[in-house]
Order: C-alpha cells, then sequence, then structure tokens
C-alpha cells in the first residue's frame, strides 16, 4: 500500500510518499480501508521537531491521528459487525497517511447515514477540542466571546458553538477570506489581527467592555493584547500557540482583573473525554446544527503541499487528504 512518510525531522519536502506492507489487525483492532485522512497545526510542528507538549515519533514515521473510511477486517475479539462500516478511526500520533491503517476498537466512532466521511473527519479532534473549550469556559447566553485562529480549524467550530450558546461572537483571523467566512458562519463582528489597532475594533464591537471569553488559540503578541482587553470578570481560555509561544499571564495581573485564565494545560486533561465529545459534535453535525469547514483537499502524494498550506496560514477551515 502507499504511504507517506516523514523521513526526517524538517520542512514540508521531508513527507515522501512510498509503499508498506498491508497492516494486519491485532487483538482488539481493526484495519480501515482510509478515504480521508486528517491534518492538525500540531502535526506540522510536530514534523518540524518544535513542539513542546507532545511525543514525538522517532523518523522514519508515518503521520497523521484520524482517519476516515470503511472497515476492511477485524481482529480477534472484535464483533465482526464492524466489517464495512462506515467509521472516525484514530490512530495514535501515526499511521493515517495510508490507504489502510489500524485503530483500536474503543477509538472507533461509526459515521451517521447524511454525514460525509471528509465532514466526519473534519470534525475529530478539531471539534472535540472546540466542545470541551466552549464547555470548559461556560459560556452564557448574552456574552461577548472573541476567538482568535476563527478562520482555522477549531476557530470555525468555535465560532459556531458559541453562537449557538446565545453568545455574542467576534471572530479574529487574517485576510479577507477568512474575515468573510467568519462572519458567515454567523459571528457579530471579524476583525483582522494582522492590522494595527485591532484590539480597538474588538473593544468597539463589544460596546466598550470587551470580551467576556477569550479563546486564545495563536499565543504570542496576539494572545497578549486579546488577554488585555479582557472584560473585568471575564475568562481566557488558552489552547494553542500558533506564533510558537503560548500565552503566559501572571496570576496576580489575573486576580487584580478578576479573569481566569485557563492554561493550555486544560488540554491535557481532555483525553479521557475526547470520545464523548466527538460523538456530540457529530451527532450535532449530522442533525444540521453545527458545519464543518472543509477549506482544501490534497490527494495522498501531495501531504507536504497540505502541510505547507497550513503552516502558511493560508489554509481556510480544515485541511484533508483525499486517499
Amino acid at each position: 500500500m502507499r504511504v507517506v512518510r516523514v523521513t526526517r525531522f524538517g520542512g514540508p519536502e521531508v513527507l515522501v510518499l512510498g509503499e508498506a506492507p498491508d497492516p494486519v489487525a491485532g487483538e482488539g483492532q481493526v484495519v480501515i480501508d482510509v478515504s480521508v485522512a486528517g491534518i492538525t497545526f500540531v502535526e506540522t510542528q510536530i514534523r518540524r521537531a518544535a513542539d513542546r507538549w507532545h511525543d514525538r515519533p522517532e523518523p522514519p514515521y508515518v503521520p497523521g491521528g484520524v482517519v476516515g473510511g470503511r472497515v476492511r477486517s477485524v481482529g480477534a475479539g472484535v464483533d465482526a459487525g464492524w466489517s464495512g462500516r462506515r467509521v472516525l478511526g484514530r490512530t495514535g500520533q501515526t499511521g493515517g497517511f495510508a490507504e489502510q491503517a489500524v485503530a483500536a476498537v474503543e477509538d472507533l466512532l461509526p459515521v451517521p447515514d447524511g454525514l460525509g466521511l471528509p465532514e466526519a473527519c473534519a470534525l475529530h479532534p478539531d471539534g472535540s477540542t472546540a466542545l470541551g473549550l466552549v464547555e470548559g469556559a461556560r459560556i452564557r447566553p448574552g456574552e461577548w466571546v472573541l476567538v482568535e485562529a476563527a478562520g482555522g480549524g477549531v476557530g470555525t467550530l468555535l465560532v459556531q458553538l458559541a453562537r449557538s450558546a446565545g453568545a455574542r461572537v467576534v471572530g479574529a483571523a487574517r485576510g479577507a477570506r477568512k474575515l468573510d467566512l467568519v462572519r458567515e458562519l454567523g459571528a457579530d463582528a471579524a476583525v483582522d489581527y494582522s492590522e494595527p489597532g485591532w484590539t480597538k475594533q474588538v473593544i468597539e464591537a463589544t460596546g466598550g467592555a470587551g470580551p467576556d471569553v477569550v479563546f486564545d488559540g495563536v499565543g504570542g503578541e496576539i494572545g497578549r493584547a486579546a488577554f488585555e482587553v479582557t472584560a473585568e470578570g471575564g475568562r481566557f481560555s488558552v489552547h494553542g500557540a500558533a506564533s510558537g509561544r503560548a500565552t503566559t499571564v501572571d496570576p496576580a495581573e489575573a486576580e487584580r482583573r478578576g479573569v481566569q485564565v485557563l492554561g493550555i494545560e486544560q488540554l491535557f486533561d481532555f483525553g479521557p473525554h475526547k470520545h464523548r465529545w466527538a460523538e456530540q459534535v457529530i451527532a450535532r453535525a449530522a442533525a444540521g446544527g453545527v458545519r464543518p469547514v472543509i477549506g482544501q483537499t490534497f490527494p495522498l502524494e501531495l501531504a507536504a503541499e497540505a502541510h505547507a498550506v497550513i503552516e502558511a496560514r493560508s489554509a481556510l477551515g480544515k485541511t484533508l487528504l483525499a486517499i
């Protein structure tokens, strides 16, 4: 079967198409005929050896942690009823950029009728992460919510989930295409955080009070600026460091302003809940309650281009590989 491997740590060019033996399902496992594979920003940073929060596979390795497809075969101890079913499968950190992938049966999610495999794959893990962040921030109807990187995979879902919770949303992103998408998804205002004075626009949009909740997926100067305009008594939720550095806040400063800071460490506690959150967000999507945004899809042999687009911040919504 065809696979794409990370041959060494480095730029997108280290992703190389090759061949590998067809996998065999072990006890408690299934083999999936992969139709689509998801990609996350974190995976691009692991490939660069730049990520500080996840275990680092040893090259050469096949990247990709989530795949969508049909169950080809089942191993010992697995209900034969899984055979032929459309599923999402979590493969761990590796194994997804391949024509066939192995997943443990407990890491399978059935894909309901009416929801395509690409749409389902676009919802996990981004959708489960977004749902966990929204639960943790305890959004109340009528509150103002600022979503950074609102045109990305997690951001587009956060905009929709915050709106569903009754909040008013300011989406911050870079460039006209992403701002148009943010407005289309229901944001009350959209601001370009690559422009000077963008936080003044956030203050104006929120009637001078600032956002009650901030979802910080960028960090660096943008994350710090977003914290500065968070309303007194608000919540500042960190979930990413696309800038290369997660936002850190002096606890004394946060206490003085009455701002609850949910640091990036909150993600470490998400693991036991991700399966449940994924089931919930997939069900909501199947019912039309949330729309995954797939901005671009690449064939397996162009995995390097897919990684490059994500790292260049030019990707709209979710980026997928079609296999």
